[in-house]
């Protein structure tokens, strides 16, 4: 977005280039309901968090990334769901317009120049401390990723050099007009992983200077 977000470009007009880490990705976009289906055993209350309803109009992905942090440490950051430009390099700013994070809590978001969009207003639908589980959708604002809705799960894992994260974000969002399945799942990854490339750093940066 320049000054102005563009009205009718493609998504892919705006597409970021990311290098390549261990981050695996997996796309659904089947018109009826999907699970997320990767190589880490998940168990079934978690599982059930990433199943989405997928019309026909819409696509279903999902981004993992592994972070050298213990989980406590990640989600003491993915849970502040009044600060996403902590990690979420792509937000400029954040203001909790209704609650006080709780579910039910809304932010309003502005994003940074670049992308087709200016704003977006969020709902958090799932807290889960116990099980490490966000969920969050876009109910309003400037953009053309409608109907979106976002699942983040934490799940500890054991590495070469002691504790780990391995973090599963999915996702469901309506085509916008003019593009296809392919072309929107492609974008919405390419943010995903960046925002959880993001995140490993920081939290890795952090854990190493402690």
């Amino acid at each position: 977005m320049p000054s102005q977000p563009p009205k009718s470009s493609s998504l892919q007009l705006h597409r970021i280039k990311t290098t390549t880490t261990t981050t695996n990705s997996y796309k659904q976009t089947s018109s009826s309901s999907s699970s997320l289906s990767c190589s880490i055993p998940l168990p079934e209350n978690i599982a059930s968090k990433h199943r989405h309803s997928v019309g026909p109009n819409q696509c279903c992905s999902a981004v993992i990334q592994t972070i050298y942090a213990p989980v406590s440490t990640v989600w003491s950051v993915v849970r502040r769901f009044d600060n996403p430009q902590a990690y979420k390099h792509f937000v400029k700013s954040c203001h909790v317009i209704v609650g006080h994070g709780e579910v039910g809590t809304l932010r309003e978001v502005h994003v940074v120049s670049g992308l087709p969009a200016a704003s977006s207003t969020e709902r958090l639908e799932i807290l889960d401390d116990e099980h490490h589980v966000l969920s969050f959708s876009v109910v309003g604002g400037e953009h053309r990723l409608e109907n979106y809705r976002s699942v983040t799960t934490l799940h500890p894992t054991a590495l070469a050099n002691g504790s780990g994260t391995v973090v599963v974000e999915s996702y469901v969002v309506d085509i916008p007009s003019g593009n296809t399945k392919e072309d929107t799942c492609v974008f919405v990854d390419t943010i995903v992983r960046c925002n959880l490339q993001s995140l490993a750093q920081m939290v890795e940066n952090s854990a190493k200077r402690q």
